[in-house]
């Protein structure tokens, strides 16, 4: 039986792993630390595209973890590399904020709501009732329809906000349109951060807090898998799952004696 190549790129989730209502994980500045001084090439993924990855380095660094915008990968990110494939140079009508813009801007894409290739949804604090409207009858006309993520809800201080998948869903109820989901738990959001950090699936690891977002696009884009138990998912639900994740361990400090 051949044995596991050795883990050379690091890929891990953002909140419930690293942080926790914006504040650090135990152990989680030591293992930035620790990658970093290893050389191992790394990753930190979010399904939130509200923020450019300068905006959420400089929110990291707040809590003490020193990320470079460089290392982190979002599902706006994501997005626009997988529009760009799809149609290099088109246009997009969006509903999100600089996160999701910036990346469209920086990947060619006309920002516009004349006759758009696409209506691109995303993660706003301020969903606009006019702005759905307007993406509804662009998607009636023809404009195809993406979503940078499926998450129903979100966090804040206040309690839970509606996210972009649940303004999907009210837009494909007008529509009969659904969308296409980009980030996790769609394997094409840990396939484009590989590409980003020129990996091999073979010598990856997908880290995360939650069974059914982290770890099963982490498994079906061939990495190895790593849940830990600080956010969504409790040791008592793995096994409702019929996959499993490689380690199970109690939180990223846990992961550090990983690092070679």
């Amino acid at each position: 039986m051949n044995e596991p190549e050795a883990i050379e790129y690091w890929l891990t989730d953002m909140d419930g792993v690293l942080v926790h209502e914006g504040h650090p994980v135990p152990g989680a500045a030591e293992f930035i630390a620790r990658l970093t001084a290893s050389g191992k090439r790394f990753l930190v993924l979010t399904n939130n595209s509200i923020y450019t990855p300068r905006d959420l380095s400089a929110r990291l660094a707040a809590a003490g973890l020193q990320v470079p915008p460089t290392a982190i990968w979002t599902s706006a990110l994501a997005t626009a590399k997988f529009l760009d494939d799809q149609r290099p140079g088109g246009s997009a009508y969006v509903i999100g904020e600089s996160g999701l813009t910036t990346a469209l801007h920086e990947a060619g894409y006309v920002l516009t709501d004349l006759d758009p290739d696409y209506v691109v949804l995303g993660e706003t604090r301020t969903y606009s009732f006019s702005q759905i409207t307007k993406a509804i009858r662009l998607i009636e006309r023809g404009a195809r329809f993406i979503a940078t993520n499926p998450d129903p809800i979100g966090p804040s201080h206040e309690g839970s906000l509606p996210a972009c998948g649940a303004v999907a869903a009210m837009i494909s109820k007008a529509t009969g349109v659904a969308p296409y989901f980009v980030g996790k738990p769609n394997p094409l959001m840990m396939r484009s951060a590989l590409n980003a950090v020129e990996g091999h699936s073979e010598s990856t690891v997908m880290i995360g807090d939650r069974m059914d977002t982290d770890v099963v696009a982490g498994m079906e884009a061939g990495l190895r898998t790593i849940l830990v138990l600080t956010g969504v998912t409790r040791s008592a639900d793995v096994d409702r799952y019929p996959y499993r994740p490689t380690r199970v361990l109690p939180s990223i400090a846990d992961v550090i004696p990983l690092i070679t």
